[in-house]
């Protein structure tokens, strides 16, 4: 019996961080570092090569095969819609989880009146009003802790990373409102096809090619049109030929990540996550929830004719790379190919809908915002109210559409959050230490909600060709 493709990547998954355990005991982290990690980032490299084109051409080939400008403006709103809707569901869940389980209440009490007091001398500084109008320092028992506190505190914003972050947050919040637009239209499309954060760009530009073939006659658009379908089947058997390798990509890949977090001591990520342990295992329940309960449920609501068990087997190639690469652009051209030959889905669907949600959809980045600005609250003793959580559910359902282009796009987001609701954004250092890990955990759900919309919206359409007696397994041979 040959192994489906996703069992061999979940085993160089395993095999990676086993190598990085190993590795770091016997003191070899640094060779992991120089002579294996790098054909991870050989991996992403190529998944990305693939990704910009694949997206220009299969859009163009999905406008142009929908026949009507008008069908296309009922799918946009509709793709947008639903996009919108689950990342709302996403930060309301994060919400209820991280105000159930109190992930902030359970570290020790003196850590948290210390925190207290650094908050609280960070809002003087600022001339910012405490929240909950509570004072700390105007009581004489705090006072000479408050005092070692000023001290520390002066090295809060020492560290390089959080400041780089900083400053990328300060000029998307300093932009008009109307700079998503502006930054929709490219200047020169060859610029934005060489930029994996020019996404929306190239995307506007397929469009709009898209369109403009429909309008012209037939005999000047046809052979257009077959030069583009035969360029995307290209692109999509560089996809075959790249997966073949998959597996030792995703060992080398995990094994550099595990390696660059423990150095040549394993016991630091264990001490990471200790410290960190409930806020993690609060962030993950609601992930699991959104991938395992919530995409489910909306599957069953809408679309029925696949199946719980149906569904996952059709898409568990795309989820275990995009948990490996924890990037939904590098994992795009896998997701499409699952989404077309497993679930069936139309190409006129999967080539609109799945670049714009590699972009705009990010429900598991939202769900790990909200939980992650309560949680940080909540350590400082600030007791958020229900009007500043709904501020934290508009902000981060906002932020996510306009942050398709920025690197590291979850932090710089929740600096953009933490600020809307007066909370000190070089907090996020705080939670830095496993926000790779979780990120990848992200990654995950954000695809399996393109999988989830894009059935929903071929069904909607009447583009859904589901064949349950499909063997999936089949899905990426060369």
């Amino acid at each position: 019996m040959k192994l489906a493709l996703h069992w061999k990547i979940i085993i160089g998954l395993v095999l990676g961080v086993i190598w990085a355990i190993v590795s770091s005991q016997m003191g070899w982290s640094q060779f992991t570092i120089d002579w294996i990690a790098p054909f991870g980032t050989i991996f992403i490299n190529l998944l990305k090569l693939i990704a910009v084109p694949l997206v220009l051409f299969s859009i163009i080939s999905g406008v142009a095969g929908l026949g009507d400008p008008k069908s296309l403006g009922r799918m946009g709103a509709k793709t947008l819609g639903f996009y919108f809707a689950t990342t709302l569901l996403a930060v309301g869940l994060g919400l209820l989880l991280v105000n159930v389980i109190n992930p902030g209440k359970l570290v020790d009490e003196q850590s948290r009146i210390d925190n207290r007091i650094s908050y609280e001398l960070w809002a003087a500084s600022e001339g910012i009003e405490v929240k909950d109008g509570v004072n700390y320092l105007q009581d004489p028992a705090y006072r000479d802790r408050a005092l070692e506190i000023t001290e520390l505190s002066k090295a809060d914003l020492k560290d390089a990373t959080v400041e780089e972050k900083m400053a990328t947050a300060n000029q998307a919040k300093e932009a008009g409102p109307l700079q998503p637009l502006v930054d929709l239209v490219p200047q020169n499309i060859f610029s934005s096809l060489g930029d994996n954060g020019s996404m929306l760009k190239v995307i506007f530009f397929a469009i709009f090619f898209g369109i403009s073939l429909l309008l012209i006659p037939n005999e000047k658009s046809d052979p257009v049109k077959v030069f583009v379908d035969g360029t995307m089947e290209i692109f999509l058997k560089m996809v075959d030929i790249v997966m073949q390798a998959a597996p030792f990509f995703v060992f080398a890949l995990l094994a550099g990540v595990v390696s660059k977090m423990a150095g040549d001591n394993v016991g630091k990520v264990l001490e990471i996550f200790k410290g960190l342990s409930w806020y993690s295992l609060t962030v993950f329940l609601g992930l699991m929830l959104m991938i395992f309960a919530i995409y489910p449920l909306i599957l069953k609501l809408f679309v029925r004719v696949i199946s719980y068990t149906g569904f996952f087997k059709s898409i568990s190639p795309a989820q275990t790379l995009a948990f490996s690469t924890s990037s939904s652009a590098a994992t795009l051209p896998v997701t499409m190919e699952c989404v077309e030959d497993n679930l069936g889905v139309d190409k006129k669907v999967t080539g609109f809908v799945l670049p714009i949600g590699a972009t705009v959809n990010m429900d598991g980045t939202s769900l790990y915002q909200a939980v992650a600005v309560v949680f940080l609250a909540q350590l400082h003793m600030i007791d958020l109210t229900f009007a500043q959580q709904v501020t934290i559910v508009l902000t981060a359902s906002l932020a996510s559409i306009g942050s398709a282009a920025v690197p590291s796009a979850g932090l710089v987001m929740l600096i953009i959050v933490l600020q809307s609701v007066g909370l000190n954004p070089a907090w996020i250092g705080i939670i830095l230490p496993v926000d790779r890990i979780l990120d990848m955990c992200r990654t995950v759900v954000n695809v399996t909600g393109d999988a989830t919309v894009s059935s929903v919206i071929a069904k909607g359409e009447g583009l859904l060709h589901y064949d349950k007696a499909r063997e999936t397994e089949r899905t990426f041979e060369p």
